[in-house]
C-alpha cells in the first residue's frame, strides 16, 4: 500500500493511530483469526473488538471472509496488506533555477526486452503482450504503461543547460514496480539506473502490486493486474547519488559531464546478472497511484 499526506490516506493513519488495533495486526499476523480469538488474546469485549476490526477493513488493512469447518460459524479477518510506503511532499529548491522535461514512458530510443513484457496507453493494450516486436508499433509513443522481464529501456532527452549556467542537481522522479505474471506483491527487483551511460543508482523495488486499485489506473484494466508502483526520486547532485533523500553511490553531478553534451540519455535495466530479477513496470499519466510521466529537472546556478 503506498501512502501521501492527502485526505484519502487518512482512514489508514487513523486506523493505525491506536495501540490496540497495532496489537491486533501482531496477532494476526500471518493467520486468519476470529474476533473471538482477538478479543480473548487482548482481553477486550467481543463488541469492542468487531468495531476495531471494521474500521481497519473500511482502510483497507484487513480482509474477511466466513470460516470452514470448525470456524464456519465464525467470521475470519486476515491482513490485507503487508507494507506500506509513505511519500512525503518533494523538496523545493529556491536557490537554484529549474529546467523540467516531461519524458513520456513511449518515446524510449532503443530496447531490449525479454517477455513477459508489453505496452499500454491509457485505453488500449498496443498490439500483443508478450511480444517484442510492438515496442516499435506507432503506438507505443502514446503509452501509460510499459512492462518486461529482462532487458532495458533507454531514452534521450534534451540537454537544456546553456554555457552560463552550471548544474548542481539533476533529480529523475518515476512511478516503478516489479514485474510478474498478473501480480505479486512480494517480488522484488533489482532496476539499475543508468544516466550518461553511468550507473548511478540500483534500486530494488520490492513487488508489484495489486493489493488496490491506482488511483489514476483507468477501469479498463484487470483488477488481477499490475495497479501502482512506488514513486521513486534519483538525485545526482555535487556530494553524491541518493534515492528518496538517502544517499546511494559517490556518482556525482560532475561526473555526468553535462555541460559537455547536447542530450541526456537515460536507460532502466534489469541486468542479466542481478540478485533479483523481478523486472519492471513503468508507470504514466492515466495509471498508477501519480499521474505522471518521468519527470527530469536539472537545477542549475547562473554564472
Amino acid at each position: 500500500m503506498e501512502l501521501d499526506l492527502s485526505k484519502p490516506s487518512l482512514p489508514v493513519y487513523e486506523a493505525l493511530a491506536s495501540e490496540t488495533r497495532l496489537k491486533m495486526l501482531t496477532f494476526i499476523g500471518n493467520q486468519k483469526r476470529s474476533a473471538g480469538e482477538i478479543a480473548e488474546h487482548l482481553g477486550i469485549s467481543n463488541a469492542i473488538t468487531t468495531r476495531h476490526i471494521q474500521k481497519m477493513e473500511d482502510a483497507g488493512l484487513l480482509k474477511s471472509e466466513r470460516g470452514v469447518g470448525a470456524n464456519k460459524n465464525r467470521k475470519m479477518v486476515y491482513l490485507k496488506i503487508d507494507d506500506i510506503h509513505v511519500n512525503f511532499p518533494e523538496k523545493v529548491y529556491h536557490a537554484y533555477q529549474m529546467h523540467s522535461i516531461d519524458l513520456k514512458l513511449g518515446h524510449f530510443i532503443d530496447f531490449s526486452v525479454i517477455p513477459t513484457c508489453g505496452l499500454a496507453t491509457s485505453t488500449e493494450v498496443v498490439g500483443k503482450s508478450d511480444d517484442p516486436k510492438y515496442f516499435m508499433d506507432s503506438a507505443r509513443v502514446d503509452a501509460s504503461l510499459l512492462w518486461f522481464s529482462e532487458g532495458f529501456v533507454e531514452y534521450k532527452v534534451p540537454n537544456l543547460l546553456q554555457e552560463s549556467q552550471t548544474p548542481e542537481l539533476l533529480e529523475i522522479s518515476f512511478e516503478v514496480a516489479s514485474e510478474f505474471p498478473l501480480s505479486n506483491n512480494i517480488w522484488p527487483s533489482d532496476i539499475s539506473i543508468f544516466i550518461n551511460d553511468i550507473k548511478v543508482a540500483v534500486y530494488t523495488v520490492p513487488g508489484n502490486f495489486s493489493d488496490t486499485r491506482g488511483r489514476y489506473t483507468p477501469d479498463w484494466w484487470n483488477d488481477q493486474f499490475s495497479q501502482y508502483g512506488l514513486l521513486k526520486h534519483i538525485r545526482v547532485n555535487k556530494i553524491d547519488t541518493g534515492i528518496d533523500g538517502e544517499a546511494y553511490s559517490e556518482i556525482t553531478i560532475d561526473d555526468l559531464n553535462l555541460q559537455d553534451r547536447p542530450f541526456i540519455t537515460l536507460r532502466f535495466e534489469v541486468e542479466e546478472d542481478a540478485k533479483n530479477k523481478g523486472g519492471i513496470t513503468l508507470f504514466g499519466k492515466g495509471f498508477g497511484n501519480h499521474n505522471q510521466n518521468i519527470l527530469v529537472n536539472t537545477y542549475y546556478l547562473e554564472k
